[in-house]
């Protein structure tokens, strides 16, 4: 038996992944195999994928990760995000298949959200494991900045406003609006020669302790100015609390644009606030978009 959660199982049938829900006991035991390591407790708390604890023939302890396959890219993606990054600010990654959606990655400790630190020493740790990544990255095939932005604000590609139609609009429509123009600002500010390598989903539940300070898991990856990393970081932990001040503080810290912050925050206050909606992940996407119209009312002053 393999052991999912319902969140994750939830997101497999949202995006028509049943047949990897029959296969994935057989995957497990494949990979057993072929990568000579043993299959432990699954972890609890994930939204994309299986993952549990893996002990190696050598005796090195690991973790497996199979990917609900949501799209072709999202496991290469993942995959050259961790091998550019090489350790640094991210997991270790062992072993992997793109194909089969499959990685091997170093095991971490405890994640910064059960540790009940101040916000303020969250966001320190969580800034400095992302700026460890944040290297050019121009030949690596990732999507870049504005492609994200661009699907995001587009109503053919399935973005914010298909997704809050489709859900029977959970937040006001002054709120959605907000987040559009916001991406479309986002991508027009896009340059390439300036573009980095970013993690793409930089939050608490996503960084571990290591031997030597916090890594990150589970990047998505963009060639993008680093301020959207930045933005992850404003669209939660808390909902609540002087925003505005977080921004700024977040530009002095790494001496980046703090406009650019707070929108890339307010898009991803929306589009994740929608898709936890979409998948049941509760009470936080009804709290992100109820923040989400809050702040709308109330936008950054330069924003």
């Amino acid at each position: 038996m393999v052991e999912l959660s319902d969140v994750v199982r939830e997101k497999a049938l949202a995006v028509g992944a049943v047949a990897w829900l029959d296969a994935l006991p057989d995957l497990v035991r494949d990979l057993e195999r072929e990568w000579d390591f043993t299959v432990g407790r699954p972890f609890r708390g994930g939204t994309e994928a299986y993952v549990a604890e893996a002990e190696c023939a050598d005796g090195n302890r690991a973790v497996l990760k199979l990917m609900v396959p949501r799209d072709s890219e999202a496991a290469t993606h993942e995959i050259t995000v961790l091998e550019l990054a090489d350790g640094e600010g991210c997991a270790e990654l062992l072993r992997h298949d793109a194909t089969r959606g499959a990685l091997l990655l170093e095991r971490l400790g405890r994640p910064l959200s059960e540790l009940r630190l101040p916000i303020q020493r969250r966001l320190e740790i969580l800034v400095s494991a992302a700026t460890q990544i944040w290297r050019p990255a121009p030949d690596s095939g990732l999507p870049t900045g504005a492609t994200k932005a661009r699907w995001l604000a587009d109503l053919d590609l399935g973005g914010i406003t298909m997704q809050w139609e489709e859900l029977d609009r959970p937040c006001s429509e002054r709120a959605v609006d907000h987040a559009l123009r916001c991406a479309r600002r986002r991508e027009a500010e896009h340059r390439d020669e300036k573009a980095l390598l970013v993690h793409g989903d930089v939050h608490q539940w996503n960084a571990l302790e290591g031997e030597r300070g916090f890594k990150l898991v589970d990047p998505d990856g963009l060639l993008a100015e680093p301020e959207y990393d930045l933005g992850v970081l404003m669209r939660e932990d808390p909902l609540a609390g002087d925003l505005p001040s977080r921004a700024r503080w977040l530009a002095r810290r790494t001496g980046l644009d703090e406009d650019a912050i707070w929108e890339w925050g307010v898009v991803e206050r929306v589009s994740t606030g929608l898709l936890c909606t979409r998948v049941g992940l509760q009470p936080i996407g009804r709290q992100m978009l109820a923040a989400a119209d809050r702040l709308a009312e109330q936008p950054f002053p330069a924003a």
